[in-house]
């Protein structure tokens, strides 16, 4: 169920569109029915309000326009397991690391 501050894909005839924060959803006067605010994560930053039933919030197909539209809730990757070194405390990390100095690409 797609909740306030999920990301969502927007979908225009099954091509994704464009990602979106729902940032409210609140019911409509016609049962099953709900205004959906979106904040379109897009340059430049755009708020839109659409009337939609719930199964198309939840991800159903519906029309707009004549187009097919859909909307996708994203769920975020969980991060890659990084494996640490392991380091006795008191115990100096490896020291044939570089450091790059970014004094030298300055523009002057």
């Amino acid at each position: 169920m797609t909740v306030e501050n999920d990301i969502i894909l927007i979908y225009m005839e099954d091509q994704p569109l464009v990602f979106a924060r729902v940032e409210s959803i609140l019911p409509d006067s016609k049962p099953d029915w709900y205004h959906i605010t979106l904040l379109l994560l897009q340059i430049p930053l755009q708020v839109t309000s659409w009337i939609l039933k719930d199964v198309y919030i939840n991800g159903d197909t519906f029309t707009m326009n004549g187009k097919q539209m859909r909307l996708e809730k994203i769920e975020a990757p969980d991060p890659p397991l990084q494996e640490e070194e392991e380091t006795q405390p008191g115990e100096e990390p490896d020291a044939t690391a570089n450091v790059i100095s970014f004094k030298n690409f300055k523009k002057e």
